[in-house]
């Protein structure tokens, strides 16, 4: 097992180096630009130095270029604000929560890292398991092609502890260099089921803030919802059953909702052998996803409709899904109707500014990180253009160029 692992980082190594390649400036010109906040412009050069983005031109045929795509759409690498990057099938095919050794564990986050970036996703956030910490510092020295990676380390739950404990739990992960601390609401233990008190969402929202920490939340119901945000956590995961109250309360409050509607729940019921019997997946599960997917889709119409609520986009992709986020924002057009320039934002500006890089990623503009994808298509026009990358850098790097020549390569 291990040994073929080693084999296939060995050949996503050797795959990324053929276009993996960071000029002094590099110049990118596509028939459409959008910026990641609405802004569209045609004809346009991206001109990349060193690791950012220097200037954003009309184009001039008398001015070189390295890669030109005048079919294609260039926009800012997208951002996916939940993915679980270590979960994977082992060699039997099964869902595996965990593998044989660490170095597996690594390595499999290592081809779903891989896979992720090949789709244009240069930014995820993963809650979490303590191998992301390993994985981020290996792709952000340039060992790993894969996205930036947030991560949580770990989930908290009811069952973590005190209040007092949960603030010592939010001050070691701190120490631990956590990006964000990740809040199940509700958790069954011994077949009880508990849900956060009073005292332990102030305690964890408190101290997160006090730590510089952000704070999101698995919330599935507008009571969770409402407790999480009046304890002033900033971000809502999934709200399959929230009400408008509970949608309206998150948008007077700024709070960033991340419901999924389009990856995750397809994910199960497509793979549903791999996970059936494993780690408590079981067919009345499975029965409750499909319900879930019904009860999702009104949701998703009425969070899109609702004013002012800050929709950002995460897939919540597990084993299985990664490399296929973008479905999530295909579905969310579908069955959510969302404006696919609001999909788009949720997704790169947005998403940035819930994870507090909105200055540094996100967009394509001057002196801005150069994470830039590109797609066959008009994604304003036809969303599904998302899934079909052909070009991928990440902070100034090249790392996909389908059927594209890069510079002297």
């Amino acid at each position: 097992m291990l040994k073929r692992l080693r084999f296939l980082v060995v050949l996503i190594l050797l795959g990324a180096s053929v276009v993996h390649t960071q000029q002094t400036e590099f110049r990118l010109r596509a028939g459409r630009v959008l910026d990641g906040t609405g802004k569209v412009l045609l004809n346009a050069t991206v001109v990349v130095r060193g690791t950012t983005v220097a200037a954003i031109e009309s184009s001039d045929p008398n001015h070189r270029v390295d890669t030109d795509l005048p079919h294609a759409t260039l926009l800012p690498g997208l951002i996916d604000v939940h993915s679980h990057i270590g979960w994977h099938f082992g060699s039997s095919g099964r869902f595996e929560p965990r593998a044989q050794t660490a170095a597996q564990d690594i390595l499999y986050a290592a081809e779903n890292a891989y896979l992720t970036l090949m789709a244009g996703f240069t930014t995820v956030q993963s809650p979490g398991q303590p191998g992301d910490v390993d994985l981020r510092e290996a792709i952000a020295r340039g060992v790993l092609p894969g996205p930036r990676i947030l991560t949580s380390i770990i989930q908290i739950t009811p069952h973590t502890g005190t209040a007092a404990e949960l603030r010592q739990t939010v001050r070691e992960l701190k120490r631990q260099r956590a990006d964000v601390v990740k809040i199940i609401d509700s958790m069954a233990r011994g077949g009880i089921e508990r849900t956060m008190t009073r005292d332990q969402w102030a305690a964890l929202c408190e101290e997160a803030r006090t730590q510089g920490l952000r704070t999101m939340v698995h919330a599935q119901t507008s009571q969770s919802v409402t407790a999480a945000v009046d304890a002033g956590c900033t971000q809502i995961e999934h709200g399959t059953g929230v009400d408008d109250s509970a949608l309206k309360l998150m948008a007077a409050r700024g709070v960033y909702f991340d419901p999924h509607v389009g990856v995750v729940m397809q994910n199960y019921l497509r793979h549903r052998r791999s996970f059936l019997g494993v780690a408590g997946y079981t067919e009345e599960s499975f029965a409750g996803m499909e319900q879930a997917m019904r009860i999702n889709a009104a949701m998703i119409q009425r969070a899109v409709a609702t004013p002012g609520l800050k929709l950002v986009m995460g897939s919540d992709a597990v084993a299985g899904a990664h490399g296929r986020n973008g479905d999530e924002l295909v579905e969310r057009v579908r069955q959510g109707r969302q404006n696919p320039m609001d999909a788009i934002a949720s997704a790169t500006s947005l998403a940035a500014e819930s994870l507090n890089l909105g200055h540094t990623i996100g967009r394509l503009a001057p002196e801005y990180q150069a994470d830039i994808i590109a797609v066959d298509g008009d994604p304003t026009t036809d969303i599904t253009a998302l899934t079909k990358v052909v070009f991928v850098m990440r902070q100034g790097k090249v790392y996909k160029a389908a059927g594209l020549r890069i510079g002297g390569l």
